[in-house]
């Protein structure tokens, strides 16, 4: 193990402030199921100390909260850099280091959430004090949220608060790993859980039950049936690796033996819908359709029998942004085109519901994330501080 304190890098100093700042962001275990408040209390306090206007947005128990730091002045459409601090759990055994120690091998630094998404969140500290030793024209709003992935639940706060400013904001910038490529557009999900309730008895008197596994087919049968219908009828987006919207079960359990009609049982599906859909109104006709179809056969047979709908959570797709006001001030800074992806972000929350239009830029892979061994290319924090810290100096000038 390598004590990136004590390390002399041999890189610039900036990049070696943002493995540090890794590193130490790393340390906090902030797995979506745990509290983030010591992160963002550390980090509120890093930035208040620089001169940041510190907000923080708890949620409903205090245990999580988003944080805001501005600089700048306030009556100006400025931009926003904003990151979660949440990460997925590192239980896998395949992990060839402490998940919550960073390390350094070669030119990759490893540790849970290096990649996704800490390594932007260091980033941004490095440049911090540059930050605020400049004479910002426009405001820049640092934000961090609480739980992107488990359904994007803390960045609605953020873009409402920001909405509802005097002088909103006119572009945010989320620093998803891309390989420092500008993203232009993301998929929005709804992910839902059916709950299939028949009548169970001994499977040699099947025909007098309802057998909640059979019912539960049909849903599923329904569900690819608009799978399919996605991908014969779009609407499409040929930027997109799989240029339509897509609707599939991912999840399904029932049953309890092998001489019992099941009388329960569970399914989980989603729907990724693409910007310019209406995906809210094509679930619920979805489910009207079952509930009207299938669910009836169930009840008449056995009273008391059917099937409950429950949302998990849903996020918004994120727009094409390059025609906005706020893509044309900043879009010279901006790094080269790299299309549009499938996974989630906060860029559509920020859009619906802040006003906000959004793009995504931020060091490493999304092939890393959600995986053992977790890492981000030094190269790719390099390019990254230097991107924010053009960033600065442009939004210090007379031109911005």
């Amino acid at each position: 193990m390598i004590d990136l304190n004590k390390t002399t890098f041999a890189f610039d100093d900036l990049t070696g402030d943002a493995a540090k700042h890794l590193a130490h962001l790393i340390s906090f275990d902030t797995v979506s199921c745990k509290s983030n408040r010591a992160l963002i209390d550390y980090m509120a306090a890093f930035f208040g100390d620089l001169g940041g206007r510190i907000t923080i947005l708890p949620d409903k128990t205090g245990t999580k909260a988003n944080l805001i730091a501005a600089f700048g002045p306030e009556d100006k459409a400025g931009i926003v850099w904003s990151g979660h601090t949440d990460v997925v759990p590192a239980d896998e055994p395949e992990w060839e280091s402490a998940p919550f120690v960073a390390e350094i091998k070669g030119d990759k630094l490893f540790g849970r959430g290096s990649c996704d998404m800490k390594g932007f969140a260091a980033c941004v500290m490095a440049v911090a004090p540059q930050l605020a030793q400049a004479v910002l024209a426009r405001p820049i709003y640092l934000c961090f949220s609480y739980d992107e992935e488990v359904g994007c639940l803390g960045a609605p706060a953020i873009a409402k608060y920001l909405g509802q400013l005097p002088m909103p904001p006119e572009l945010a910038i989320i620093g998803e790993p891309s390989m420092m490529k500008l993203i232009t557009g993301q998929k929005g999900k709804i992910a839902m859980r059916a709950h299939v309730t028949g009548m169970a008895g001994h499977s040699s008197f099947a025909p007098e039950h309802v057998n909640a596994i059979e019912f539960a087919s049909k849903v599923v049968e329904r569900i690819s049936e608009r799978g399919r219908l996605y991908e014969k009828e779009g609407p499409f987006d040929q930027d997109f690796t799989v240029p339509h919207a897509t609707m599939l079960v991912t999840m399904m359990q029932g049953g309890v033996a092998t001489n019992v009609t099941p009388d329960n049982c569970t399914l989980t599906f989603e729907l990724r819908s693409i910007s310019g859909m209406d995906p809210e109104r094509d679930m619920e006709g979805l489910l009207d359709g079952i509930t009207r179809e299938i669910v009836p056969p169930m009840q008449e047979k056995i009273p008391g029998t059917g099937i409950r709908f429950e949302k998990i959570f849903s996020y918004p797709a994120m727009g094409d942004a390059r025609g906005t006001q706020g893509f044309q001030r900043y879009g010279d800074l901006l790094p080269a085109w790299g299309g549009k992806v499938s996974y989630g972000s906060e860029g559509g929350v920020f859009e619906q519901i802040g006003g906000i239009p959004a793009v995504i830029v931020g060091p490493g892979s999304i092939d890393q994330a959600h995986k053992p061994n977790e890492f981000v290319e030094i190269g790719q924090l390099a390019t990254c501080v230097q991107f924010l810290s053009d960033l600065i100096s442009f939004t210090s000038s007379d031109q911005v």
